[in-house]
């Protein structure tokens, strides 16, 4: 499952794994041209099988981020397309078992055929999580920012609630047209999320916080936001009373009165 999408000439074709819906993306300039593979979710025949039957050469492979589902079959893809760079920023390749031949820092860009990508910086779900820009028109965004709902700050390696919520942020600063595409199900818009997502609303100023006492874990917290979730469950930002901490978490870790 999964799609594709042609923009100005430029080809965004996706794969979802049906187990973790996460998805993978095969990006490329045009038919004939240069592409990049963006993260791995063990469903990466057919990117290669499309970039093989238009004629595009991929020269490198972008990691957004360490976690499993989105680097699953990245080292075979590597090695069928002949050792070709992977290219992540340095923290998230500290944490892979995959060999990264290439870090890119917040800011700094790659420039492959007729595409030009700028790195964004965008922790919270991870430390050294990257969103990918591609010709300032498309944004590659993972597990920070989502149709409808934002990323956890409780997986491995996680930076914590701050991170993501101003991740998502300076993200919303980018043009309200920009495609965001999603580490997880469909595609959205900057513009669509900067209006109607739920966090997005309440850290704008444009919502109110709940205050609905739960238990998560074990542990007494004040629900601030119960939200869709991109996987038809919820996501949760609490607030555990023994320590202060905020968080957000799958809504199926939260015991409601």
């Amino acid at each position: 499952m999964g799609g594709a999408r042609n923009t100005s000439r430029m080809i965004v074709e996706r794969t979802e794994n049906p187990q973790w819906l996460s998805n993978a993306y095969l990006v490329a300039d045009e038919a004939g041209g240069t592409g990049v593979l963006i993260d791995g979710n063990d469903d990466l025949g057919p990117l290669l099988e499309r970039a093989e039957s238009d004629g595009i050469e991929i020269t490198h492979i972008l990691v957004t981020h360490p976690h499993p589902d989105h680097v699953a079959g990245l080292a075979e893809a590597r090695e069928r397309l002949g050792g070709v760079p992977t290219v992540a920023h340095a923290e998230a390749a500290a944490e892979m078992d995959l060999d990264v031949s290439q870090t890119i820092a917040d800011g700094e860009r790659l420039a492959t055929g007729g595409l030009e990508i700028e790195a964004i910086l965008t922790p919270g779900h991870a430390a050294g999580h990257i969103a990918f820009l591609v010709n300032g028109t498309d944004l590659f965004t993972a597990d920070v920012l989502f149709k409808g709902t934002v990323g956890g700050t409780m997986a491995p390696g996680a930076s914590g609630f701050d991170d993501l919520r101003d991740s998502v942020m300076r993200l919303m600063e980018l043009p309200p047209e920009t495609v965001v595409h999603p580490g997880h199900r469909e595609p959205t818009t900057i513009g669509a999320e900067h209006d109607g997502n739920p966090f997005v609303r309440i850290w704008r100023g444009e919502a109110e916080t709940d205050e609905e006492q739960v238990t998560v874990w074990g542990r007494p917290a004040t629900l601030r936001l119960w939200a869709p979730d991109y996987d038809g469950g919820n996501k949760a930002w609490v607030v555990f009373g023994d320590d202060g901490t905020e968080a957000i978490v799958g809504g199926s870790q939260v015991e409601r009165s």
